[in-house]
């Protein structure tokens, strides 16, 4: 390790051979984001964007959780981790040049798994776990949950998970082609740093071109697809019923919806 930078909610340590771990840091929320924590983790991104020297990032969770999602205590006071212009935790709608390996422990939630599709590659451990919950609490996942999944896995059993809000455990996610490489618990992050230093020791350029040629592989790219979808979705995120969701989890009670 050649340096570490450290927010209230994220640090970041850069390691040998110019990679970037970015971990998010509220162990005591599962690492859920409020808007404080997305705008460290802008800036950690950011950072890893603005270094030549840093050439992978790795983006993880303290505490053996990789991240719960949206803070819904927050949301419910009006405090929002979506920052206009880059999406939820910082980094869901922007295009980073940088290749970036999601390393995840435990649980990755709503929001959680999102951040996740927003990297390139996936190491997980065993016992992880992947989840869309967003229609639990009458919301939609609109940060990438539907535009990314349906394509790295089966457009039916990313339907499936989005409309039941179940969850996808870490070894069947990497059977469906989610996740690039199942760890121990425990061992995700080393395994994200081997596969880092793999990609880090190849040519600056070669790399920088396979990741744009390959995210730019659609007429219609994931941002412009989230984009568009908004048109749908801004009505749920403002109804009554997203609200009640939010309150309902805050008071621990089921929710009563009511179609508006």
């Amino acid at each position: 390790m050649t340096e570490a930078m450290e927010t209230q909610a994220v640090r970041t340590e850069e390691r040998d051979g110019g990679i970037c771990v970015i971990t998010i840091d509220r162990p005591q929320a599962r690492n859920a984001v409020d808007g404080a924590t997305a705008r460290a983790l802008a800036a950690a991104i950011d950072n890893l964007e603005a270094r030549d020297d840093l050439v992978v990032g790795i983006l993880t969770g303290a505490g053996g959780v990789f991240s719960a999602g949206m803070d819904l205590k927050a949301f419910a006071k009006g405090d929002t981790p979506v920052i206009e212009g880059r999406g939820f935790g910082g980094i869901t709608r922007i295009d980073i040049k940088t290749p970036l390996i999601a390393a995840v422990e435990g649980y990755a939630l709503g929001g959680g798994t999102e951040m996740a599709l927003a990297c390139d590659m996936i190491v997980a451990a065993r016992d992880a776990t992947f989840g869309q919950t967003e229609v639990h609490y009458g919301i939609v996942p609109p940060e990438g949950g539907m535009v990314r999944l349906p394509e790295r896995i089966p457009r039916n059993i990313a339907l499936e998970l989005l409309l039941t809000g179940d969850p996808l455990p870490a070894e069947r996610a990497e059977r469906l082609g989610l996740v690039n490489h199942l760890t121990e618990p425990g061992e995700a992050l080393t395994q994200a740093l081997e596969l880092a230093h793999r990609v880090a020791q190849n040519a600056p350029l070669a790399v920088t071109a396979v990741k744009r040629v390959v995210n730019e592989r659609t007429a219609l790219r994931d941002i412009d697809a989230l984009r568009d979808q908004d048109q749908y979705v801004t009505p749920v995120l403002v109804s009554m019923d997203a609200q009640e969701g939010a309150r309902a989890f805050a008071e621990k009670r089921s929710p009563h919806w009511q179609g508006r």
